[in-house]
């Protein structure tokens, strides 16, 4: 699936929007060369009277590159359902958490990724990707290879019986050129992939080899060695699972919610903590009191 992330869930999200990703804009200002002494002029060039030199093509390559325009966006849907667009919203957000540390790591998707300076033809938009020993800020409209260094070390496509043609063909043939070290696609509706989840890993040769699933806590699952963390599926759907600390990363709802019932069991400590006090004030008034009544012999 090719696309761009939303702003906000009341936005309609369109593909190259952008939820990530800025770059530089090279200059397209060209010094001008000084003036020749009166008592050296320059040598008659063949074919110019006027015996000036043409323009350097180096220097003419690199104004035309400067006027070339990348679109952030083409308009089109980002995601083929709701489902599709949920999924690559919370895998991108649990990726950007479990990187949130790490200033030398990218998480980005849903954006316009240009592999070839200077043809804005050769673009492709992953759903979501991470890219080792890149800046994460400042924040990128599109991603430009020749700028940032490499494309990804890994991509994530939630793909459909509509994407897969591109996913499985001109896609992976482009990663694999773009020398993506992991490829991972995941069916959520199970259109094609049995079992949903397909992960690749690039070999010596440049070439993709599949990592076969393996069976673990009743589950598939295979470990990300970009990552180092578990992809696994659980009822249907794509888990991040961190083997080191033994914890599943949890998605903005799955974080909301634990919070949620975290505040309701600390308010529950603090009420009958309250009670607890109550109570003990009220017995120490009655043995007060009743100890006011022995003294007073009533």
């Amino acid at each position: 699936m090719s696309a761009a992330a939303p702003s906000a869930f009341l936005a309609t999200p369109v593909r190259g929007g952008g939820a990530v990703l800025t770059s530089a804009v090279l200059s397209n200002g060209a010094a001008k060369e000084p003036a020749m002494p009166q008592a050296e002029p320059l040598p008659e060039h063949p074919g110019n009277a006027q015996g000036f030199a043409p323009a350097k093509p180096q220097r003419d390559r690199q104004v035309a590159q400067a006027r070339v325009q990348y679109p952030v966006s083409d308009g089109k849907p980002m995601s083929e359902s709701g489902i599709h667009w949920r999924t690559t919203v919370d895998a991108g957000a649990v990726l950007v958490v479990h990187h949130g540390d790490r200033p030398d790591v990218h998480v980005g998707g849903n954006l316009f990724m240009y592999y070839e300076e200077g043809n804005p033809k050769a673009v492709v938009s992953p759903d979501v990707f991470v890219a080792h020993g890149v800046s994460k800020e400042p924040p990128r409209d599109v991603w430009k290879v020749w700028e940032e260094g490499k494309a990804a070390d890994f991509i994530l496509e939630v793909t459909s019986k509509s994407t897969r043609g591109h996913d499985e063909g001109d896609k992976k043939r482009l990663y694999e050129r773009l020398e993506v070290g992991e490829y991972w696609q995941f069916d959520p509706t199970g259109d094609y992939l049995d079992p949903v989840l397909k992960g690749q890993r690039m070999g010596a040769d440049g070439r993709y080899r599949e990592l076969r699933l393996e069976k673990r806590d009743g589950g598939l699952c295979r470990f990300s060695e970009v990552l180092g963390l578990d992809l696994r599926l659980e009822d249907g759907r794509l888990r991040f699972f961190d083997p080191e600390r033994g914890e599943y990363l949890l998605t903005p709802e799955e974080q909301a919610s634990a919070l949620r019932a975290a505040t309701a069991e600390r308010d529950a400590v603090e009420a009958e903590r309250r009670r607890e006090a109550d109570a003990l004030r009220t017995a120490e008034a009655r043995i007060a009191e009743l100890e006011r009544r022995l003294r007073s012999g009533g």
